[in-house]
């Protein structure tokens, strides 16, 4: 192994050590292990959220679309820079209140009791596991890819190498050890992201760029694509943008973030950092794709377009270091993933259904031996099989957006969403999902699979939420608790107004005559 690889080993030790510094913490409680204590700050939440949310996908998946498409990537890029501040502002404050009201510590669990319905909590577990689980393993596969590059070993032993300290530290320190690697992860990845850039645009100017790609293939330079591939599919269009510009608030991995905030009072401050980040961070991958067009011709696999062009054209030591930005990524997504996962299996589905008396000990003890778990069998199936990571990052983001989006906001504006609707929103959405995207309806209706699925999940939520028991009056209050200070009801206002109004003259011409007295005098 080179000095490259030595500089990337080491910083893989550095994130295991900040991880572990934290297992005496998480041994506390569930509470401890599976949010933090519901301590987390402005700053920290918000890099955690983006840094989780990127993923290997914005290092290979990102600009593979782009290499493979032209400009009409950028679409994906649009809705994403806005993604933050759609999450945070939509679900941010409503969400911290009602899930620690409720006293929910995942995520699915809050699903189940704000719709109060055991059957919501189980099928969203079985939708949550297969599709987070394939979220892993996406990430698993770029980051054997990454290593690979990076140290020269086979994918398999870069695989396990990688995948072995994520679950190290995710395993041993939870909750908390997940999101400050992410900190530190986020910060790396717009420093490498911008390291690139600039020295990817001293070979070759913007304006040089489009000129050049329009002389291999004046069709890059379309909104729709490489060949017009989506030439007037408006609804292709819309879902690429959506996906990501809403998807977030139907990701459990992200959502638990909004519940895990220091208090309402975080979201600003959120939104803020994460507003900033994105806009450094979002659109330079899809233009490097597109760099990559120019400058690597021949390359064979799209999603290696960040990592060639780094070694292609950056001195060596400087490309280990900028390439541990890809690895952030990669690990800031698989790390929150597993932890998701785990928690999904120990809190929603052993503590639920089969030991509800489990100690705090224990309960502990099954999240940690749940994300090992999972991290064993991604390993496997990423060794056995290993898909494009663009293809299946975008698969289980829209399945998860799909089955979680309409429930996650329903449940804190709708007093008349319940469990018929959220059931519904979930089989539908994630069920159209599925179908448009293996049956390819994508091409023939024009829809993006996103769109659809989003669609038929707020159809169903509506319609549902028709039948069978409406909500509680102890949930309807809870409702109305999450929106904040309480204002009076208008008509009260106005009786009250009405009420106080002779009172208010008389004070007013009260004080007037007192005014004038005085003068006078």
């Amino acid at each position: 192994m080179d000095s490259d690889g030595i500089v990337f080993i080491i910083y893989l030790l550095v994130l295991m050590t900040v991880g572990l510094l934290f297992t005496r913490r998480a041994s506390q409680s569930p509470d401890h292990y599976l949010l933090g204590n519901r301590g987390v700050g402005a700053c920290a939440t918000a890099m955690t959220m983006q840094s989780s949310s990127m993923s290997g996908y914005m290092f290979m998946g990102g600009p593979a679309l782009a290499f493979q498409h032209g400009w009409y990537a950028l679409w994906y890029a649009i809705g994403d820079a806005g993604g933050a501040i759609v999450n945070l502002s939509v679900l941010g404050k409503r969400m911290r209140r009602m899930s620690e009201k409720l006293s929910a510590l995942s995520p699915i669990e809050y699903l189940e009791k704000r719709f109060e319905s055991p059957m919501v909590r189980v099928i969203a577990s079985i939708i949550s596991i297969i599709f987070i689980l394939a979220y892993v393993f996406a990430q698993f596969i770029a980051a054997g890819k990454a290593l690979t590059q990076l140290t020269g070993f086979s994918y398999e032993m870069a695989l396990i190498i990688g995948v072995g300290v994520i679950v190290i530290y995710t395993v041993a320190g939870g909750y908390l050890a997940v999101v400050y690697t992410d900190f530190i992860q986020g910060i790396i990845m717009v420093i490498g992201v911008l390291g690139i850039s600039i020295l990817a645009f001293n070979h070759i100017s913007f304006s040089d760029l489009n000129a050049q790609l329009a002389s291999i293939d004046s069709t890059y330079l379309s909104i729709w694509g490489k060949d017009l591939a989506y030439y007037g599919q408006w609804g292709v269009v819309i879902g690429a943008i959506l996906i990501y510009l809403v998807g977030y608030m139907g990701l459990p991995h992200v959502v638990t973030r909004h519940m895990s905030m220091k208090s309402t009072k975080t979201v600003k401050g959120a939104i803020m950092w994460a507003a900033t980040w994105n806009q450094l961070f979002i659109f330079i991958p899809y233009v490097l794709g597109l760099i990559g067009i120019v400058l690597l011709p021949n390359l064979s696999d799209p999603e290696m377009v960040i990592p060639e062009l780094t070694y292609q054209f950056f001195p060596g030591f400087l490309a280990a270091l900028l390439l541990s930005a890809i690895m952030a990524a990669i690990m800031s997504t698989s790390d929150s993933l597993l932890m998701q996962a785990g928690t999904i299996l120990s809190r929603d589905v052993y503590q639920r259904f089969i030991n509800p008396n489990a100690s705090e000990k224990k309960a502990v003890l099954v999240s940690r031996l749940c994300i090992l778990i999972g991290g064993l069998v991604g390993i496997a199936i990423a060794i056995y099989e290993p898909p494009a990571v663009a293809a299946l990052v975008i698969f289980s983001f829209g399945v998860l957006g799909n089955s979680f989006l309409v429930p996650y906001v329903a449940s804190v504006y709708s007093k008349k969403a319940n469990h018929v609707g959220a059931i519904c929103a979930m089989i539908g959405g994630a069920t159209t999902n599925i179908l448009w995207t293996t049956l390819e309806f994508e091409g023939a209706t024009g829809v993006h699979p996103f769109l659809a699925g989003l669609i038929v999940s707020f159809i169903g939520m509506v319609i549902g939420s028709q039948f069978g028991k409406k909500p509680s009056d102890k949930m309807k209050e809870a409702i109305d608790d999450s929106k904040g200070k309480k204002a009076l009801p208008s008509k009260m206002e106005k009786r009250i107004a009405h009420d106080l109004s002779p009172e208010s003259n008389n004070i007013s011409e009260f004080l007037a005559n007192q005014s004038l007295t005085t003068l006078k005098s």
